[in-house]
């Protein structure tokens, strides 16, 4: 039971994977302090491509030469800046694991020794083949009629398999005081409904993959007539996929809140066992209402639930449970799973060394246990006063931005200030670490251990509902290469591990990390005040408090990245979606906007050093591009464009400096220039 639908993170999760700045600057003053020694500049200047003039192509002038010698590694869907500190990251977490298991010097340490070393123990898998999950399996062998398929699918949803209905616990978006649990549409095998739906070469092939992939998923299980078997299982989910919204309907947080009392959900979906449902989640008896998401959906899958054949049902069952444990199998299933998620879906060639997805499967169940060491290791607690001080800048930048704007009106600006002044920004790590006392990890049980992680944490959000709401808790942890902002919360939060180059140089001059790590604040907080974030209010309320007039000028300039977006084509035949992406290209140009800004404030109006031929706003501009570097396989940059709401990296950087005044001020960016937008073009919102 993830909780994510209110987390608006920074980048796409990483793909390459079976899951899912350590010293800073002095504090910011109003004019520089001397120094011993001048600074670096903080770029790799053995990137840049000199052939490539900046006025023409931002990205590729500052990247090239990167773009020209870096290859995607074998086991890796895409690389790039935050791909590679992710990967520098997790020699760091196996020695931890291994610390851990070695000294066993507490009961949080064996969990973790043990746990990694179920993972390891290859040898014992082969022999056990699908035996971990016979028992799983025989339960749905047993299931005699539909009305068993309920409580079926909510012991599956417990053990953390996909389903047609998924659960997430969260905050109420009309009552902040209060959790609620919210049903949603879930359960398909493939990236994205498109992949169902669309008469395209490319999603041809994956269906094509997809039902060699479930053939031979059921053969490995013990079944016969797999190949019809697999037909049948494909129908099934296409009629969801068509009867699921889009991802652009699912960004409207008032058209997907749809409270509806417990007594009412048979009458969304009648020939579904919602008494069966209800309490095999756990929500039977502890709540009288829930949120459904799409309840169109849902009405659609009770048709589907008392039409199509049962043995299709459970054949569904089977494999969505086959998919999940498959990593946690001998090498058959790993090999097979991998060869379709990794390599037909991503182009990946292949899968992760064996003891990195271990390190991955510990983050996945004892994110916090691990997260614990990897800050007393790497991340001393003066760093996180002075991110803290850094945050306090740009926030100080906003509210000079807010008070200067003019097509926000005075009414709409006092609610954005009064928002802006309740933002919660979480640094490094969490104040309380999540306790996992109640979970049992075996030495030697993989799967188990698997399953009853996952039931751990699902009983561990149920428990939330009727409790106040727990303003410390995290939904990253310290070791993610990433950052979010949480709408229902107004929180911004920056793991540990994105605080380090080149989002943040210790030892570079300030100008490249206004332009990374700065840039990366701004965007999170401009979350807030996106299209998404706009809709709620500084206790995380959704209320509409923005003007008529303002509203439509806002809906206007955001048109205008919407139709700047959806001209560029990464892949041929496949544009970037400018209306999914755009939450995130308001935050990628207003985070760069604030962090020019608060960049010029820092300077307290002495002129920026100039270092390696490079001025200092030049250097902001090259820090920024310097976060975007990055290149993907054409599969992995498909699935991209078509399931996530980011547009690849190229065009978040080029997309944004485009739009800034201060870019073709600094580089006399010009009418036929490659980068060029003509001023009734660009786009300012912030």
């Amino acid at each position: 039971m993830s909780r994510e639908k209110a987390c608006v993170s920074f980048i796409r999760p990483f793909q390459a994977l079976a899951l899912g700045v350590c010293v800073l600057a002095a504090a910011f003053t109003a004019a520089a302090q001397p120094t011993a020694a001048a600074p670096a500049s903080g770029i790799d200047s053995s990137f840049i491509d000199p052939a490539v003039r900046v006025q023409d192509d931002l990205f590729r002038h500052v990247n090239g030469g990167w773009l020209e010698r870096t290859p995607i590694p074998p086991d890796r869907a895409s690389t790039g800046a935050f791909e590679q500190l992710h990967e520098a990251i997790q020699p760091q977490l196996r020695t931890l694991i291994e610390e851990a298991a070695a000294a066993r010097h507490d009961a949080e340490a064996s969990q973790i020794g043990d746990l990694y070393a179920s993972f390891m123990g290859e040898a014992a898998l082969e022999k056990l083949g699908v035996k971990p999950i016979a028992a799983e399996l025989a339960a749905i062998d047993a299931v005699a009629d539909r009305s068993q398929l309920a409580r079926l699918m909510a012991r599956a949803i417990r053990a953390g398999i996909s389903m047609p209905i998924a659960l997430d616990i969260h905050q109420d978006g009309r009552d902040p005081t209060r959790y609620i649990a919210d049903l949603s549409q879930g359960g398909l095998g493939l990236p994205a409904r498109d992949y169902y739906l669309l008469d395209d070469p490319r999603f041809k092939q994956v269906r094509g993959s997809y039902l060699v992939y479930m053939a031979r998923m059921l053969a490995l299980a013990g079944e016969r007539k797999t190949a019809h078997i697999a037909r049948a299982v494909l129908a099934l989910e296409t009629a969801l996929a068509r009867a699921q919204w889009t991802q652009l309907e699912n960004r409207d947080p008032v058209r997907i809140y749809n409270k509806v009392e417990l007594t009412a959900l048979c009458e969304l979906a009648p020939g579904f066992n919602w008494a069966s449902f209800l309490a095999g989640t756990g929500l039977a008896g502890t709540v009288g209402d829930v949120i459904v998401s799409q309840p169109s959906y849902v009405t659609a899958l009770g048709r589907q639930i008392e039409h199509a054949p049962l043995d299709v049902w459970k054949a569904y069952a089977k494999l969505r449970m086959l998919d999940a444990y498959a990593p946690y199998l001998d090498k058959a299933f790993v090999d097979l799973r991998f060869a379709f998620a990794g390599t037909a879906l991503r182009g990946t060639p292949e899968n992760a060394p064996r003891w990195e997805r271990g390190v991955a499967l510990v983050e996945a169940s004892l994110g916090d246990g691990l997260g614990k060491r990897y800050v007393q290791r790497h991340f001393p607690p003066a760093h996180k006063a002075r991110m803290e001080k850094l945050v306090a800048h740009l926030l100080a930048a906003y509210r000079e931005s807010i008070a200067a704007l003019d097509w926000m009106s005075a009414q709409t600006r006092r609610e954005a200030q009064a928002k802006l002044a309740r933002f919660t920004p979480k640094i490094g790590y969490p104040a309380r670490w999540v306790d996992y006392g109640a979970l049992e990890i075996r030495a030697g049980d993989l799967v188990g251990n698997v399953r009853r992680a996952r039931e751990f944490e699902s009983a561990r959000q149920i428990a939330k509902l009727g409790r106040p709401i727990d303003r410390d808790e995290w939904l990253m942890t310290p070791q993610t290469v990433n950052a979010y902002y949480n709408p229902e919360q107004n929180e911004i939060v920056f793991p540990a591990s994105i605080l380090q180059p080149p989002f943040f140089d210790p030892n570079a001059d300030d100008a490249v990390n206004y332009g990374g790590i700065g840039a990366v604040i701004g965007h999170e907080i401009s979350h807030g005040f996106d299209d998404q974030g706009s809709q709620y209010d500084g206790e995380g309320r959704l209320r509409d408090w923005w003007t008529p007039g303002d509203r439509e000028r806002f809906n206007a300039k955001t048109q205008a990245l919407v139709v700047q977006y959806g001209a560029y084509t990464p892949v041929a035949g496949y544009p970037i979606d400018g209306a999914l992406t755009l939450g995130e290209n308001i935050a990628d140009n207003s985070g760069l906007e604030i962090a020019y800004k608060a960049y010029q404030l820092s300077l307290g109006g002495q002129p920026a050093p100039t270092l390696d031929g490079l001025s200092g706003q030049a250097r902001f501009f090259y820090g920024f591009a310097q976060v975007w570097r990055g290149k993907a396989r054409e599969a992995a940059l498909i699935e991209q464009l078509k399931s996530d709401p980011h547009a690849p990296d190229e065009f978040r950087a080029n997309g944004a400096v485009r739009n800034h005044p201060g870019f073709y001020s600094t580089f006399g960016v010009k009418p036929g220039d490659g980068m060029y937008l003509a001023p009734e073009e660009r786009v300012s919102i912030w």
